[in-house]
């Protein structure tokens, strides 16, 4: 056999054979780059086999005891498990319940818990009642001699907090298994309900978890309608100060659109599943009205013009829009994330049509100015006996109807 080009004869061509006897490989010999390189095998160090290692020591009878321990325990526990259950006869009540099988005779299926959606009234009435806010829910304009000398609770005296008022009318109608609470309290703003009035406990702190329904009219004080009213009625005559007000009532009509989003998140984080009713303000004086209002009382007052109630009108309005919106806006993230609850607002506005300040039988007290500081009497502008019978009919009839959108409470009950 020829040798390859290049080969020289007497030399062999490299093996890649095991040696006879199956020893180790004989490491293959590689040539020297260099003519310095000393002679003599060259070895590739990255290649050479990693010593052996010793194999490693068996579990020994304590490590397999060990292993077997768990398993064999747990085998055990559910045998137990097992033949309990059987001998109290478990398995036959839940295929009984769950499938009707294995019933014995004469015994019924059994109840399985179920979630069922809970009515408006259902929920509302679920728990306790609170009633919050200032003097149109207080019953300012109805408070008595009889309130004054049997107070209604504690403090029921310096917030003005009447029996005749819409909330006891709400408590009386219904049962409600944790009690009604009646925390209103006249002259009552946003700062107020939150932090108290009176040296009194703030009203948010009567709300809690067993909450399923909260009434609140609120806003007014801070929209500044009591001193508004004030200089409506004793500016100079034919002056146009009642008006010249607007720009600073619509600055805190304004603010309150913060606050009084404060106010209600904070009801519904503290009673997460109740129905939170907002009461809007009902319009003072009629759609068109057609001749002056004069005051009431010993201290003479100047009469509001048609353009002033009109005027009064409009900022009214303006308030309950503003009312309306922080309330909407926060029942629309309830829904959106479909959590139980709701804020419902309650547009009050044209709730006295017909009887407002200056008709034959109105629903609003007129104005009453006395001697002294402040010289409008309290009971001005608030709501009579009959005005708070109606806002309460008009409570009464929300409770019933709900929020126009489902409700996303529930009932666990059996069948």
């Amino acid at each position: 056999m020829c040798p390859d080009k290049g080969q020289r004869i007497g030399d062999r061509a490299p093996s890649t054979e095991a040696p006879h006897g199956g020893g180790r490989e004989v490491p293959r010999r590689e040539p020297r780059e260099h003519a310095d390189d000393p002679p003599g095998p060259r070895w590739d160090t990255d290649r050479t086999e990693p010593h052996p290692q010793p194999p490693a020591p068996g579990p020994g009878r304590a490590g397999w005891a060990r292993r077997l321990a768990a398993p064999l325990a747990a085998a055990a526990i559910g045998v137990a498990l097992a033949v309990g259950g059987l001998s109290l006869g478990l398995y036959a009540s839940l295929a009984c319940a769950v499938a009707d099988l294995a019933c014995p005779p004469g015994r019924d299926v059994g109840e399985i818990p179920v979630l069922r959606p809970m009515s408006a009234a259902e929920v509302a009435t679920s728990g306790a009642y609170v009633g919050l806010g200032d003097s149109y829910s207080s019953g300012e304009g109805a408070f008595g001699e009889q309130d004054e000398r049997a107070p209604v609770n504690p403090g029921a005296t310096a917030c003005r907090r009447s029996r005749e008022s819409y909330v006891p009318q709400v408590g009386d109608a219904y049962r409600f298994p944790e009690g009604v609470e009646f925390w209103a309290c006249g002259g009552a703003t946003t700062g107020a309900v939150l932090r108290g009035q009176h040296g009194h406990t703030p009203q948010i702190d009567r709300v809690g978890p067993s909450t399923s329904l909260v009434t609140l009219t609120l806003g007014g004080n801070d929209a500044g309608f009591s001193p508004v009213l004030t200089e409506c009625f004793t500016r100079v005559t034919w002056s146009d100060d009642c008006v010249r007000q607007e720009p600073e009532v619509r600055r805190r009509i304004e603010r309150l659109g913060h606050d009084l989003y404060e106010v209600i998140a904070e009801i519904h984080r503290r009673a997460p599943r109740a129905r939170i009713i907002v009461v809007g303000y009902p319009r003072p004086f009629p759609k068109s009205p057609t001749d002056q209002v004069r005051g009431l009382g010993p201290v003479p007052a100047v009469s509001l013009t048609v353009e002033d109630q009109l005027w009064l009108n409009r900022m009214t309005r303006e308030l309950d829009d503003q009312i309306a919106r922080v309330a909407n806006g926060i029942d629309r993230l309830i829904a959106a994330f479909r959590g139980p609850g709701s804020v419902e607002y309650l547009d009050a506005y044209d709730a006295f049509d017909g009887h407002e300040v200056g008709t034959a039988q109105p629903y609003l007290n007129g104005l009453v100015l006395e001697v002294g500081v402040p010289p409008v009497n309290p009971h001005s502008f608030h709501p009579n006996r009959d005005g708070y019978r109606r806002l309460g009919e008009l409570v009464r009839q929300r409770i019933e109807q709900g929020p126009q959108r489902p409700l996303h409470n529930y009932r666990v009950e059996t069948r």
